[in-house]
């Protein structure tokens, strides 16, 4: 009795977390993403034209959906800025940033988060953390010239760096919604961070004759409140200015009406753009913004396919990198024709000569193809492989000599993987080649390899 009548109870729970599911994948549409943005870009350009003088900079890969135009771009990562995962990475110094900065007198920053939050964690905490030890860096260089007399020409010159000492200011300036527990701990590790810096090899000399007033950030969002008749002239601040601008609207999704279409408001639309841009990037978005926001929510997938379809037959004729695109479409909507939920759409692969069936590609009219591991023993145009999978594949004895196994991993597991192997793999493919042979590179699926020798097939085929 108990088993039968827990099974219409198991049935209704999957049928609700089915229609969820549903909702969810209707609510996060393609069109109300590219929407989304758009409407938030409105937002960034009417802040930029507060302070027109500084430059716009894009925080990758999010902040680069929302504006049509950015002077330049940033790599701060919220996971640097996350609760009991602080950190200060060497890796990701962003040294160009103070340099325009010190330049232009700041810079606005523009980022964006999905989380239900104001500001993402890279504004929160990674940005004020990475600010602080920059100043804290710098001021410790002044201070080695003030207490050493190598490098000061005259005593006016020490007495102008004790004045611009006595002012710099290489306090922690954080947002109030960040709880003192979190203070202290990022405090804690100042003296560590700066090390790591002074020790890294890093230009601090340049920073610091570039960069006259301390680093300071400050915060902007749609809940801001600004005087229009108030807001003050960058350069009348003691501080270099980093105006860090959350593009969207925290909250909920919310569904919204224009003149011609309904659409549903996505927070942090730009984010995570893997999973739903379908191969769209934002300068080829921003080029067609017209086109994608008035084909409406019906006709939107169907136009961002056939623009970067077109995208990439530019690019591949140009030499350029062109990679496959692979998208899953969603299931028919509100009556109109799409393809079926279990169709892949391939935007086809690379540069012209293509053999399909046996997923072998070649590089316009070079020596080179690229390929899946699983077809390389198969393929009989070819002299020399070069596998760049994980898995060793098996070739004929006679065939050792041509052929060189490097497994290579991907940057999430392994960021050092590609830049050690890398210099083999290019000599290795420059050897055979220069002397009339076929290589083949592979590896699992055929497409990360391209993306690593696209960009020395320059050095390659010398």
């Amino acid at each position: 009795m108990g088993a039968k009548s827990e099974e219409p109870m198991m049935t209704t729970r999957d049928s609700i977390y089915r229609a969820a599911r549903n909702i969810k994948r209707r609510d996060n549409s393609l069109y109300n993403a590219l929407r989304s943005i758009y409407q938030d870009s409105i937002f960034v350009h009417e802040i930029s034209l507060l302070w027109p003088k500084l430059p716009l900079v894009a925080n990758l890969r999010c902040g680069l959906w929302y504006s049509e135009k950015f002077d330049a771009t940033c790599y701060f990562k919220s996971t640097d800025g996350h609760t009991n995962n602080l950190s200060f990475n060497t890796s990701r110094l962003n040294l160009h940033l103070p340099l325009l900065a010190g330049e232009k007198g700041g810079c606005i920053i523009i980022d964006s988060t999905r989380k239900g939050k104001r500001f993402p964690d890279s504004m929160s905490k990674t940005i004020p953390m990475w600010s602080c030890v920059v100043n804290r860096s710098i001021f410790n260089h002044w201070n080695r010239l003030c207490n050493i007399d190598a490098g000061l020409t005259s005593d006016d010159d020490g007495d102008n760096i004790r004045k611009l000492l006595d002012k710099w200011d290489c306090s922690l300036h954080l947002p109030l919604w960040v709880s003192n527990t979190e203070r202290a701990s990022i405090e804690a590790r100042l003296d560590e961070w700066t090390r790591e810096l002074d020790e890294s090899g890093a230009d601090i000399a340049s920073l610091a004759s570039c960069l006259r007033k301390p680093l300071r950030p400050l915060w902007v969002s749609q809940k801001t409140v600004i005087w229009l008749n108030e807001v003050p002239e960058h350069d009348s601040w003691d501080f270099t200015p980093l105006i860090l601008v959350s593009a969207s609207a925290s909250g909920e999704l919310q569904n919204r009406t224009s003149s011609e279409f309904s659409w549903n408001y996505i927070p942090g639309a730009g984010d995570d753009e893997e999973s739903w841009a379908r191969g769209l990037s934002p300068n080829v978005f921003w080029t067609h913004v017209d086109d994608l926001i008035h084909s409406g929510p019906d006709l939107c997938n169907q136009k961002v396919a056939e623009i970067v379809e077109n995208d990439r037959v530019y690019r591949a004729h140009r030499g350029q990198e062109a990679p496959q695109v692979v998208v899953k479409c969603s299931k028919s909507n509100g009556g109109v024709n799409h393809a079926k939920s279990d169709e892949i759409l391939c935007l086809s692969a690379q540069i012209p000569k293509v053999d399909e069936e046996r997923l072998v590609f070649w590089l316009s009219s070079t020596n080179l193809a690229v390929g899946a591991s699983q077809v390389a023993c198969k393929e009989t145009s070819i002299d020399c492989i070069l596998n760049c999978d994980q898995n060793p594949i098996s070739v004929p004895v006679s065939y050792l000599e041509e052929h060189l196994h490097l497994p290579m991993k991907g940057s999430k597991f392994d960021r050092f993987s590609i830049s050690r192997n890398l210099p083999p793999a290019v000599n290795f493919a420059k050897l055979k080649m220069s002397s009339g042979k076929k290589v083949l590179v592979c590896c699992q699926d055929g497409k990360y390899q391209y993306m690593c020798l696209l960009g020395h097939l320059d050095v390659i085929i010398q």
